[in-house]
């Protein structure tokens, strides 16, 4: 009796010892290392109010990528969304960018919904391991909402998804510079004389009291300007951000730095000039008011060497959308203008240098400063290695420009600025040599793998029909899977791996675009991400134990085909 119940004992331990076993025989997904996408990116919300709070929980060894996460609503108005920064990743294929490998909270603040609103959330991410999962959209029920009931505290608090590349402190130098381009600096004993009203005599304060005044009456004029443009900016930032209108905004940068190079002129049509310099001219120079009012009209005065720098700022601060910003650059760039013209008022023309073409040469500069906004623009469209180029093409140009100017100077001091030059305008051209003449070759390049391209699952079937009695290999491919490109580059490209493959028939599904048909073939072979390859027999049947999920690499892919696949 003891022997049959100890028989008993071992044969059911036998059974539930082997479940794994007979799990793995028979589940093609059970011998993933890899859970589910619901389980890797755990996603919650919960509105309360006009604040929909969204969040992940990050399974550990997983992440989800930040320029991935984008979020849009439905007969509904939402604030502009800012996402927290994230950790700084690099991978071979995509570059720089940001992950959150741990959980991510993230409040969405509503500014109205109607009944039956919705909010779209799509995100993706991988696992560290090597592994993709397709983005995934999840659509979340509003709570109606109405526009007075939305709270305003939060709803006044964009911010552009990139930072501009100049802080406000930037115009001051700008400003400063323009002051000494040949349609300004000339001028600058001539307005003295008129702030003055031709008196030379006077205590050095009330000689700087007046010049003062009248660059606050200009600056007054340039930070209205500002604050106007900032707030239209504000209200149509979301249509700023469109790639059309950033290239419109990048061929008008390019059209005022050209203007800066001398291939036309922009101003101030001539007779409105001459109606405001005949308004200026009325008011009386020498008393506090009206040189006031002359520096405010000056400021509506614009010149050939003006308008440009003044128009890219203009832009600039609609770019920004920021108040404060828009108010204080334009401040500050009328102070960096009027810094030397206080210096003339207060000491004469002796302080000044002696004009000459090194003015044109400061004003051909600015023309260089400018193109540096339409660069920064186009960056956002292009991405990030088009934007490489597009700066080391305008580092070079700029470099080339600086040499050409030096070669008007004579000396040992000049030679060493050419030197300098040179090998800056070299260092800059550094990115664009893999792009013109390719990149150096380390090995040869392997034939690439003879797939056939299938898009769904019945076309899978018909190519499994007409396998003629081979084993088919089924890989599944996306753009944004970064292990699936590793497989191309490291794995099938290994000349062990073609070989052990060259008697199969070797379909490939391209899912990049994760439309409806992708995913439907996707949930026809239960597949949960990517990269995963797939081995069918000669019968069309998916051989057991064969699914491969991850990145592996050359040698152990050959291992794999030697132990699963038969």
């Amino acid at each position: 009796m003891a022997a049959r119940i100890s028989c008993l004992i071992a044969v059911i331990l036998a059974f539930f010892i082997t479940l794994p076993t007979q799990a793995s025989l028979f589940s093609p997904q059970a011998n993933s290392r890899f859970v589910p996408v619901d389980q890797a990116f755990t996603f919650d919300f919960n509105q309360q109010g006009s604040e929909v709070a969204l969040s992940w929980k990050v399974k550990q060894g997983y992440y989800l990528y930040r320029q991935q996460i984008h979020i849009s609503a439905q007969q509904a108005q939402i604030a502009p969304v800012t996402l927290p920064l994230g950790q700084p990743h690099e991978d071979e294929f995509y570059g720089k960018s940001e992950i959150y490998p741990q959980d991510l909270h993230l409040p969405v603040q509503l500014q109205q919904a109607a009944q039956g609103a919705t909010l779209s959330v799509t995100y993706q991410g991988c696992a560290a391991a090597g592994f993709c999962y397709p983005p995934e959209t999840r659509t979340i029920p509003l709570s109606p909402l109405s526009a007075s009931a939305a709270s305003p505290a939060l709803s006044a608090q964009p911010a552009p998804a990139t930072p501009l590349p100049f802080s406000p402190l930037w115009a001051l130098l700008i400003g400063i510079g323009v002051a000494f381009t040949p349609c300004v600096l000339p001028m600058y004993p001539l307005i003295a004389g008129i702030i003055l009203g031709g008196q030379r005599s006077g205590s050095l304060p009330r000689l700087f009291s007046l010049a003062v005044i009248y660059v606050l009456g200009m600056a007054l004029t340039y930070t209205l300007l500002g604050v106007v443009v900032a707030a239209a900016g504000l209200r149509f930032q979301a249509a700023l951000q469109h790639p059309y209108v950033l290239i419109g905004l990048s061929l008008i940068f390019t059209l005022l730095a050209l203007s800066m190079f001398g291939l036309f002129q922009l101003q101030l049509p001539a007779s409105m000039q001459t109606r405001l310099t005949l308004w200026s001219n009325r008011q009386q120079g020498g008393s506090l008011p009206g040189v006031f009012l002359m520096g405010a009209l000056a400021g509506l005065i614009c010149s050939p060497c003006t308008t440009a720098p003044l128009s890219a700022i203009l832009l600039y601060i609609a770019q920004s959308g920021n108040l404060w910003a828009g108010a204080g650059t334009l401040w500050l760039y009328a102070v960096g203008m009027g810094l030397p013209l206080i210096a003339v008022t207060m000491f004469g023309n002796r302080l000044l240098p002696k004009s000459g073409p090194w003015m044109q040469t400061v004003k051909q500069g600015f023309g260089f400063v400018i193109l540096a906004l339409p660069v920064f623009l186009l960056e956002r469209v292009l991405g990030e290695l088009w934007g490489m180029r597009l700066w080391s093409a305008l580092g070079i140009a700029f470099f080339a420009w600086a040499f050409c100017s030096s070669l008007r100077g004579n000396g040992g001091r000049w030679r060493l600025v050419q030197i300098v030059m040179l090998a800056a305008a070299l260092i800059c051209a550094r990115p664009l040599q893999e792009w013109v003449w390719g990149a150096p070759a380390t090995s040869p390049t392997a034939a690439r793998l003879p797939f056939q391209r299938i898009l769904s699952a019945p076309q899978l079937d018909a190519a499994l029909q007409q396998a003629k009695g081979r084993v088919t290999m089924v890989d599944l491919y996306a753009d944004w899977c970064v292990a699936c490109k590793e497989f191309e580059k490291y794995t099938f490209s290994d000349p062990g791996v073609q070989a052990a493959l060259s008697h199969m028939q070797l379909l490939q599904a391209d899912v990049t675009a994760n439309n409806a048909a992708d995913n439907a073939l996707l949930q026809h072979l239960q597949v949960a991400g990517l990269p995963t390859i797939l081995f069918f027999d000669a019968e069309g049947r998916e051989i057991p134990d064969s699914r491969v999920a991850g990145f592996l690499n050359a040698e152990d892919f050959r291992t794999h085909l030697q132990n699963r696949v038969r």
